[in-house]
């Protein structure tokens, strides 16, 4: 049995998986045993603090020590080297630099390994979505930024230096909305939740919700950055698949809560696009275009995954 974590700015998501076979099984044949979600600590040793504690409380739900786990993965924000486990600039969490390996391993008797968030979603979206009827997928995260993680052949597949995916900055209109930066019209600019709360500029628990009612009231701001929104979704999603031809673009993140009240002006987009462009109808944009379950494990469960691979390098320190 594994341990996965998607460590984020307010809460932590953990999962114990096994394979479905108790004789093995592959990445896509996983089950999750067990789920504890907590409020995040801020800072290094408060982010530690957590886990520790979510690993003692799945470790009660299995009724099995947490040295007994074979491995534990760690989904993150920030920058993570490949097969490593030192997590850099999470600024969401109050951390510069934290080597996980070394604050846990000693501690838990486990390897322990760590990814960047959306990329650790982007395995277990894989996996929920059906990683056997998939040759490749992009996970498209729409949360405060934007970003995407791919999937080909049931690998994650990170890029030269670990930034495939970061398709936030990509500017799509050099008179938009500045971006933080420094450019104009990027993708974040236009659908990243902080970008849509900075410009919405009006108090609200759930500030891109807030938008999407008013928006439906009538309200011309509104209207704007709604419309906004979906171009910059629709606009991120054609250049995934332009650049890379996967099957299928599961959206997911925080703004997705909103379920088809987002989607279907995104489709809409996609599809007024294509309606110009014999070549972009050929591509059948909309049809590639997937929704993740609200309260989806996705991340927790890729980082559970993920963390499989240090079982053979032994990634701990103790």
């Amino acid at each position: 049995m594994r341990l996965g974590f998607d460590v984020g700015g307010t809460k932590t998501d953990a999962v114990v998986v096994a394979p479905s076979d108790p004789r093995g099984g592959d990445a896509a044949d996983q089950r999750i045993l067990a789920r504890v979600r907590r409020a995040t600590g801020w800072g290094a040793d408060a982010v530690i603090t957590t886990i520790l504690d979510a690993v003692d409380e799945l470790a009660a739900a299995v009724d099995m020590p947490p040295a007994a786990f074979t491995s534990l993965g760690i989904g993150m924000p920030g920058q993570v080297a490949s097969g490593g486990a030192v997590v850099t600039h999470a600024v969401n969490l109050g951390i510069d630099e934290l080597d996980l390996a070394l604050a846990l391993g000693p501690r838990l008797g486990i390897p322990v390994r760590a990814e960047n968030d959306v990329k650790a979603a982007a395995v277990g979206a894989s996996v929920l979505r059906g990683a056997d009827t998939l040759t490749s997928m992009a996970y498209l995260n729409l949360g405060t930024g934007i970003a995407a993680g791919f999937v080909h052949g049931g690998r994650l597949w990170r890029g030269v230096h670990g930034a495939a995916g970061e398709v936030g900055h990509i500017s799509v209109d050099p008179t938009g909305p500045l971006c933080r930066c420094g450019q104009r019209g990027c993708i974040e600019a236009f659908s990243g939740g902080a970008a849509v709360a900075e410009r919405w500029g009006r108090p609200a628990a759930l500030p891109v919700r807030d938008v999407f009612d008013a928006a439906d009231a009538g309200d011309p701001l509104a209207v704007q950055l709604r419309r906004g929104l979906a171009y910059g979704v629709a606009s991120a999603i054609r250049v995934i698949v332009l650049s890379t031809d996967v099957d299928a673009v599961v959206l997911g993140g925080g703004v997705t809560a909103l379920g088809d009240r987002m989607l279907r002006p995104v489709l809409a987009e996609l599809d007024t696009s294509a309606a110009a462009s014999p070549f972009l109808r050929s591509l059948r944009l909309s049809e590639r275009v997937d929704l993740l379950s609200p309260g989806s494990p996705a991340a927790a469960l890729g980082a559970a995954i993920l963390g499989a691979e240090s079982e053979q390098e032994a990634v701990f320190h103790g």
